[in-house]
């Protein structure tokens, strides 16, 4: 059962799903992107409802998984058949050019995906998103819509300071996503890019993803990760505001992690300490960017 209102719906902002066993012989994975084996299974649609409906969980933004590569068909067809449950979060394919990258998102817009995610790793080595005309165009094209556009630095926040800088300065208006506390590891490095991090506070479009907090802990904080609560989650939230932050648990990877899926949404409901910041963190700033949510599994 819920545990929130109607009007106070818990969203998981940061998921992927992929076809099982069985889904896969209509939706393949692209070559060489079979998923984990320990995890092959773990991720259809079916698995996630069960997981959010146990830990509380109303809504979901589904992150198209690099699994499936530009084929969006089975997070599409999870959106079509739970629709007040699921939203999704398109993968932007750099080998498009600038007409059929924005074609791609307003056909994808109505298949109810409703934000894009930049891998900039999926770019040409050494090749910059800012300097894409293809990147850019998607990025003006969302701000004239209204969607953002969520960034992947899994390698640094560092090695794409300058690039993200660049972004916001060709399409000032497009609201940004900083995936996963910007990959800001609990480690020297990731202690350094922290203050990368903080810095994009003064950018009001920019908001962070407070998701996958077991791979911000490494092995240096153990759930319930109290060192990432103190030294990561209390400064964004003194800089940010928690009107642009938001929960997201990184499901499948978190359910082999200690505390599970439930673990990581009860974490970040008690690391809110009034009932403004919770639900701003828990609902309010996804919905604020993605549009609202239908109800929960059971009430779609």
């Amino acid at each position: 059962m819920s545990s929130s209102s109607s009007e106070n719906l818990c969203i998981d902002s940061h998921l992927h799903v992929w076809a099982d066993d069985v889904e896969a012989k209509n939706y393949p994975y692209k070559p060489g992107g079979d998923p984990p084996a320990s995890l092959a299974s773990a991720a259809s649609t079916d698995r996630l409802l069960a997981t959010m409906a146990s830990a509380g969980v109303d809504g979901a933004l589904i992150v198209q998984p690099i699994n499936h590569g530009f084929d969006h068909s089975y997070v599409a067809a999870a959106i079509a058949e739970r629709p007040s449950v699921f939203k999704g979060m398109l993968l932007h394919d750099p080998s498009r050019g600038a007409a059929d990258a924005v074609s791609d998102l307003e056909r994808l817009l109505l298949d109810g995906f409703v934000g894009v995610r930049f891998n900039p790793y999926l770019w040409p080595e050494g090749a910059r998103m800012s300097d894409d005309p293809a990147a850019v165009a998607v990025c003006k094209r969302c701000a004239d819509l209204g969607l953002p556009v969520g960034i992947m630095c899994f390698k640094g926040l560092d090695l794409h300071l300058e690039d993200i800088k660049q972004l916001i300065k060709k399409s000032p208006d497009t609201p940004l996503i900083l995936d996963h506390f910007g990959f800001t590891f609990l480690d020297q490095k990731g202690d350094e890019n922290f203050g990368n991090l903080l810095s994009f506070s003064r950018y009001a479009n920019v908001h962070v993803k407070i998701s996958a907090l077991f791979r911000i802990a490494k092995d240096v904080s153990p759930f319930p990760y109290e060192d990432v609560r103190k030294k990561r989650f209390l400064p964004l939230l003194e800089k940010f505001g928690a009107s642009r932050l938001m929960f997201g648990t990184d499901f499948p990877f978190v359910i082999e992690t200690e505390g599970g899926y439930g673990g990581a949404a009860d974490l970040v409901r008690s690391w809110a300490t009034n009932q403004g910041d919770r639900e701003a963190l828990l609902g309010g700033t996804a919905e604020k960017l993605f549009g609202k949510w239908g109800g929960g599994p059971k009430a779609a």
